[in-house]
């Protein structure tokens, strides 16, 4: 039986509340939320449990992204491979009002340890929106900061007092491997790929009381401890490689065991995405198409579009100047 042919994907958001989000995310993705509370997270592309992303366009709109992998994964990933029967990696935006709680996630061998998957949880942040007077980065500890101080600001509420910040610019990435405590500060809007992974260690949430419980949060202090890097010092913003060439500027910003992360800046046509690899590309400013195989894919800021290794390279056609992100995927 013929197949039909795979094309570049998009997929419907999946918006998470969150009391610390903001309103953002559904202009940015063009889509309505349901519901009036703040959104906190837009995932754009999931294979996490209960929550798949589905597919919004072409003639496979409706249809999840682990069916697609489940019915053939080397259509989308080529020669990578699934991780727990999962694609490998859950890219989302997020919209900071408020300051994420101060947290940890951890390694491979952690999660497998504690929670019985080998998924830990290495991420990268591209800062896409920041206000100079109150936005931070809190990443890695502050030089010479030992376990002990450390568990004693927590217990003196001072933690984020040993960890390294500044404020973010717009275009800062941030690599963070597992094992690194960190924080988003308020009034920051970014956008974040990291691998498949929901574990959160939750350190530091500002002492604040979620409105709906009227209690805090929980905290998950002695998990956090354990996985957390003390012989980590301060992360700070990547400095990309950069290579100019026939009028496109691209930046090697990440390259690690789980991911690859560049990013284009051009106002004419380029090649995105490799010959029989899966990439994802999303627009973070300006406007153009995706030409593939004689079809064309209109995007601009928030789009996101996964292309299956079966598809393989396309061509950018901006309207004006565009800057996209590519992500890719280990092998």
């Amino acid at each position: 039986m013929t197949r039909p042919a795979l094309y570049p994907l998009q997929f419907e958001p999946i918006f998470m509340s969150m009391l610390w989000g903001g309103r953002r995310l559904p202009g940015l993705l063009n889509r309505p939320h349901p519901s009036g509370d703040p959104v906190g997270e837009a995932w754009v592309v999931s294979d996490v449990d209960k929550n798949p992303s589905r597919v919004a366009n072409g003639p496979l709109a409706g249809t999840t992204l682990r069916d697609l992998l489940a019915a053939d994964h080397t259509r989308i990933l080529g020669p990578a491979k699934p991780v727990n029967g999962r694609f490998p990696l859950l890219l989302k935006f997020i919209d900071a009002r408020q300051e994420l709680s101060v947290q940890v996630h951890p390694d491979d061998e952690q999660a497998a340890r504690k929670h019985f998957t080998g998924s830990g949880k290495t991420e990268a942040w591209v800062v896409l929106e920041a206000d100079p007077a109150t936005s931070r980065i809190y990443a890695g500890f502050r030089p010479g900061v030992t376990a002990a101080d450390f568990e004693a600001a927590l217990a003196g509420k001072t933690a984020p007092h040993t960890l390294h910040s500044f404020v973010p610019r717009p275009g800062d990435c941030v690599f963070l491997e597992a094992g690194t405590v960190h924080a988003i500060g308020a009034n920051v809007l970014l956008f974040e790929v990291q691998q498949t992974s929901d574990i959160t260690y939750r350190l530091y949430d500002w002492d604040r009381v979620d409105a709906k419980t009227g209690a805090p949060r929980e905290l998950h202090v002695a998990d956090g401890l354990a996985c957390a890097d003390f012989a980590r010092g301060p992360c700070h913003p990547v400095r990309p490689a950069v290579e100019e060439r026939d009028g496109v500027r691209r930046e090697g910003l990440v390259s690690c065991n789980y991911f690859t992360l560049e990013r284009y800046v051009g106002s004419v046509p380029f090649r995105v995405g490799v010959e029989g690899r899966c990439r994802i590309v999303v627009c973070v400013d300006g406007r153009g198409e995706l030409e593939s195989r004689g079809a064309h894919y209109p995007i601009g800021p928030g789009a996101v579009v996964l292309l299956p290794a079966e598809v393989g390279e396309c061509v950018c056609r901006p309207t004006g100047e565009i800057t996209l992100l590519e992500c890719g995927l280990p092998e």
